[in-house]
């Protein structure tokens, strides 16, 4: 791997790191001013309304630019946006804005890779992003988890003399802390090399770039590859942003556990992602890709499997791990849990790199990260507002993760049979791993 790679790792680390950690303490915060409990999924929606909002020029800005400049200012507004969480912000507002940083540094952290390193090596460079990725995120669910807890947000507090600027909540002090982590992430961002890559001017208004946008989502929906791939993360990135909250509530309803013990147990989630995650990185070439599709139905199986666990089919007791005693519901919950993630890992990653590698031969880096990103979150509003529909109708734990985990084996499977059907029609494996044609 080229030296640049390690900075962008590095920045990915620190900002994906920040994301996580302020969505436990947002959810904090909100509980905190008392707000009902349907407005906690909304914190994503409000987070990923934007790059729906914003797909059409997401793409244009990543390409506008050298891409480590555009990750740079745009960890710098996610750090603005915490800061007007703090001071009178609505939380769901605040982390709109968040989310608006995040909609624009997308194209540029995935996009880079298309400039950076060759089609053989995007799996690699994939499963080394997601796998990382995906540790920041355990690290970050569960920093959030501890900045929340009064025995550590209340020296934040004391230390930082913050009730003098009117911050006085356990949720205010960790967020307070998040800001840093997202200003040392843009200044990684400033490290990143600059790989030369330009492309033709565009221009920002309405009418031709919303034209433009809708162009390039068709080209990748009717390309034979893409639309399998894109079909598969748009679901994954849907399912997986429910499955977030899900897991909190299931973790309430089954084992018992808090806010900050169900952090953890989002974290074990993530764990797996990342095991699975390099699992794809060493044994799925580019080429083979598309021979993990199946592992999205045994995901989704799996799910349906752990909603019907409580904490009373468990053996008493527990074992001892790491010289702490773990009862044996919440180890069992666990071992679903990262077999869950790892089916998750193993089969995004591939379908990640073949997505960038179709959308960089068909169109340019940016544009076609933008339409990933606008298809896969309009699947997240989407999910998301349908799962806080369900909160809403008081139905329960159980029957919302038995319905989740279906929808997804059922859609896996329709893929799946497109994809045989495209097959049928026209042997398209030989085009992955094509140069760009223009």
């Amino acid at each position: 791997m080229k030296r640049g790679f390690y900075t962008i790792m590095a920045a990915q680390f620190l900002s994906s790191l920040a994301d996580n950690a302020l969505l436990i303490a947002a959810i904090a915060l909100l509980a905190s001013l008392g707000a009902p409990d349907w407005q906690t999924p909304l914190l994503k929606l409000f987070f990923v309304v934007s790059y729906v909002l914003l797909a059409a020029w997401v793409g244009i800005f990543a390409d506008s630019m050298p891409k480590g400049r555009v990750m740079f200012l745009t960890n710098a507004l996610k750090a603005i946006g915490c800061l007007l969480m703090l001071f009178g912000g609505h939380p769901l507002l605040a982390y709109a804005i968040v989310g608006i940083g995040a909609a624009a540094y997308s194209p540029a952290k995935y996009g880079i890779l298309t400039e950076l390193l060759p089609p053989e090596k995007l799996v690699i460079a994939n499963g080394w992003i997601e796998g990382l990725t995906v540790g920041s995120i355990i690290l970050g669910v569960v920093l959030g988890g501890v900045l929340i807890k009064p025995e550590v947000a209340g020296p934040v507090l004391s230390v930082f003399h913050l009730d003098a600027i009117g911050l006085k909540s356990f949720a205010e002090a960790a967020i307070f802390a998040i800001t840093f982590v997202y200003i040392a992430a843009s200044l990684v961002n400033l490290a990143i090399p600059d790989t030369g890559a330009r492309y033709p001017k565009q221009k920002f208004d309405p009418y031709d770039s919303i034209r433009g946008f809708l162009k390039s989502c068709s080209l990748l929906w009717h390309d034979r590859l893409g639309q399998i791939s894109l079909s598969v993360t748009t679901l994954f990135w849907g399912a997986g942003a429910v499955l977030q909250f899900l897991v909190l509530k299931w973790c309430d309803h089954a084992l018992g556990m808090d806010l900050s013990q169900g952090a953890i147990m989002q974290a074990v989630v993530s764990l797996g992602i990342a095991v699975g995650a390099v699992l794809a990185a060493a044994r799925v070439p580019l080429v083979k890709s598309l021979s993990v599709l199946p592992m999205g139905i045994v995901m989704g199986a799996l799910v349906m499997f752990m909603a019907f666990f409580t904490k009373d089919m468990a053996p008493a007791g527990g074992l001892h791990i790491f010289g702490a005693t773990v009862s044996w519901a919440a180890f069992i919950a666990a071992v679903g849990m990262i077999a869950v993630g790892v089916c998750a890992g193993f089969f995004v990653v591939p379908m990640n790199a073949l997505l960038q590698h179709r959308g960089h031969v068909l169109m340019s880096a940016g544009r076609s990260i933008a339409v990933q990103n606008f298809n896969e979150n309009l699947s997240i509003l989407t999910m998301l507002g349908i799962y806080s529909l369900l909160i809403k109708l008081d139905l329960s734990v159980v029957t919302t993760m038995f319905v989740f985990g279906t929808f997804v084996c059922v859609s896996m499977a329709l893929v799946i049979i497109k994809h045989q059907r495209n097959q049928k029609e026209f042997d398209s494996t030989h085009l992955i791993g094509e140069e760009k044609r223009h």
